[in-house]
């Protein structure tokens, strides 16, 4: 098979050499580099490059040398900061040499931070006393155990030139087709990330859709990725050795992914990793295992601050293909398990994890209902546009993936307009602590009132479809601010900016909790004001069931009325009287010129800025007033010199 040139576009790898005074690392550069065992050598080796054409991978390789004298830790320290790989040397005829091994240098190793495959490398192999005959697996074992960082061991004579070459090959083959990634040396499996990455790949192969890749498909895999036909004879081979040790592995349509697995776990076994390495990055993977960035059209989606990102039509129309092909039952239940199914080609699930993670409405069994898994998509799409983009594809979205994703119009131009037409909103959820602000997001997402209280520590999301009169149908995904994370949010001069609408929820019976709810209101609407990124709100009544406070109707019409927003909106989650406080939401983000605040400073600063144009004009005024007035004295004069 032919290599891949210069995988994972490296221009060079560097390798530093350390280990104990005297345990041959000097000779061993040497006769790497020069082919002879040199005589006299010195303390210490300036860098030392290898060509490119020096193995097959053709990239050139530079080796450094290194100093163990306790002075010179500092240098050593910075040169394994640098490394690409690093050599770990220990001497055949000194087992001391070994022991220093999980003593010190590989400690030392992780005490600064390098995080780069190490080839533990025993010189002197001419030097070893014949009366040892404990092989080199029994002696490293333990070590290997302990040490995950180790990726190969191996022996050699500089002096009898014994597997000299091959340090360096393994030490350059370890960055270019790392282990760790691909596979797990202890359970002795394919790790769960490459698992999803070669299953992408099977299914991209397997044209017709049928589970297996044909003997044509086979060879359009063979030619894709390595720029060389298989020969049919060599196609039967093939599937004769997967069928040999896995009957399920090949059926009478061709290889299964059971099978493919197989045949990289056996490439990987042999030490072959640079095959499915080649594989992966003619896919396009990186060696993370997920896609390289140039694969993103980040620039697709670049936006101001008051933009946001949302789905098109054609990969909303995609993502519904997807939901009916894992919604096996067809009950509009996506399963936990199918949901998992839907991610499997990815490197892993991104709804396992905060923000997104129990941010949908599930459905009694559990699961997610079609508005609720676009919903997901939605709220991933607007908070993080390449994670979702690189999921799409990851699922196999087959459009232009610069189509998937648009960027909205400005907030600020849709307030001009006094209309947005956008499809999802940002909400953010005020208020102070046990206002109700959860018990709301936990309506939203059609889950039981609880009497029992936990604050919130951490910002959370919710996201649901609000249907709107004509059956038309809006993405809103509410945010809530914890209290004490007010101050924090407006620290920064953008926060509002993504925000299509703001809510203040207060507890209608507790008179200390409305003026907190107002304080915020107050805040929040100048902090728009001073940074023009005004935003509608509204304040929501919670706890409606409950007695209000005494004088709770002046307060809340004086505040209402002086703020130029509506009344607040009462509402009783324990009684699920909701008073339409989602489609109230939605409809005045929709009309956004309707509920934005003015604030006494920036009712002063209207009415400054107002002053200051009168007096403008004024002084325009006066000064076209001279100006006609000094033309016609000129034009009276030139007359009357002219009658004279």
């Amino acid at each position: 098979m032919a290599k891949s040139p210069n995988p994972e576009g490296k221009t060079g790898v560097r390798i530093v050499v350390a280990g104990d005074r005297g345990t041959g690392k000097s000779s061993l550069i040497v006769t790497a580099a020069a082919d002879t065992f040199p005589t006299n050598v010195p303390r210490l080796l300036p860098p030392t490059r290898l060509p490119e054409d020096f193995y097959p991978d053709r990239v050139p390789i530079t080796i450094i040398d290194t100093s163990s004298n306790p002075e010179d830790r500092g240098k050593l320290a910075e040169e394994l900061k640098r490394a690409d790989a690093v050599v770990l040397t220990y001497a055949c005829d000194q087992p001391e040499t070994l022991n220093r091994l999980s003593t010190f240098w590989l400690p030392e190793l992780r005490q600064v931070e390098v995080k780069v495959p190490v080839i533990v490398v025993g010189c002197k192999l001419d030097l070893r006393d014949d009366q040892q005959q404990v092989s080199l697996e029994q002696v490293m074992s333990p070590i290997m155990q302990q040490f995950r960082e180790i990726e190969t061991c191996i022996e050699c004579s500089a002096y009898k030139h014994i597997q000299i070459p091959e340090v360096f090959y393994y030490a350059q083959k370890a960055v270019l087709h790392p282990t760790g990634p691909l596979f797990d040396q202890e359970s002795q499996t394919l790790k769960p990330r490459c698992v999803r990455a070669l299953k992408r790949i099977f299914i991209l192969c397997d044209h017709d859709r049928d589970g297996a890749l044909s003997d044509a498909e086979l060879n359009d895999f063979q030619v894709k990725c390595f720029n060389a036909p298989l020969q049919p004879s060599e196609i039967v081979g093939v599937k004769r050795v997967v069928q040999d040790k896995l009957v399920e592995g090949v059926n009478e349509r061709g290889l299964t992914l059971t099978g493919f697995l197989f045949l990289h776990a056996l490439f990987i076994e042999k030490g072959r990793l640079e095959t499915t390495w080649t594989v992966l990055r003619k896919f396009g993977y990186n060696n993370d295992i997920k896609l390289s960035d140039d694969l993103i059209p980040y620039s697709s989606f670049k936006r101001a601050p008051d933009q946001s990102a949302e789905l098109t039509n054609e990969a909303i129309e995609f993502l519904r293909g997807v939901y009916e092909l894992f919604d096996n039952d067809l009950d509009n239940n996506l399963r936990p398990i199918e949901i998992e199914d839907v991610f499997s080609t990815a490197p892993e699930n991104p709804w396992n994890d905060v923000p997104y993670k129990d941010a949908a409405e599930k459905t009694a069994l559990g699961g997610l209902s079609l508005d609720a898994f676009l919903s997901e998509w939605a709220l991933m799409t607007l908070l993080d546009p390449a994670c979702s983009l690189e999921n799409l594809i990851y699922i196999g979205y087959p459009g232009d993936t610069s189509s998937a994703i648009c960027v909205t119009k400005r907030r600020r131009l849709d307030r001009k307009k006094q209309q947005s037409e956008r499809n999802i909103y940002q909400c953010f959820v005020f208020g102070p602590a046990n206002a109700g602000k959860s018990t709301l997001m936990n309506s939203f997402l059609g889950r039981p009132y609880s009497d029992s209280y936990s604050p919130t520590a951490d910002e959370r999301y919710a996201v649901n479809v609000v249907e709107l009169p004509g059956g038309i149908k809006k993405y809103l995904v509410m945010r809530e601010i914890p209290e004490d994370g007010v101050a924090k949010l407006l620290s920064n001069k953008e926060s509002l900016a993504a925000c299509d609408i703001a809510v203040f929820v207060h507890d209608s019976s507790d008179e200390s909790s409305w003026k907190r709810a107002t304080e915020l209101l107050v805040d929040v609407a100048g902090h728009g004001e001073d940074n023009g990124y005004e935003l509608p709100c509204l304040i929501v009544a919670a706890k409606d069931d409950l007695d209000s406070f005494p004088m709770a109707i002046q307060d809340s019409t004086r505040v209402s009325q002086d703020m130029g927003i509506e009344a607040p909106i009462p509402i009783s989650s324990k009684l699920s009287d909701f008073n339409n406080i989602f489609r109230r939401i939605v409809n005045a983000a929709e009309h956004p010129h309707l509920s934005i605040p003015e604030t006494e400073a920036g009712r002063s600063r209207k009415q400054y800025y107002r002053l200051i144009n009168r007096s403008l004009m004024f002084v325009s005024v006066g000064a076209a007033v001279a100006i006609v007035g000094l033309a016609a004295y000129r034009v009276y004069a030139a007359r009357k010199t002219a009658s004279s």
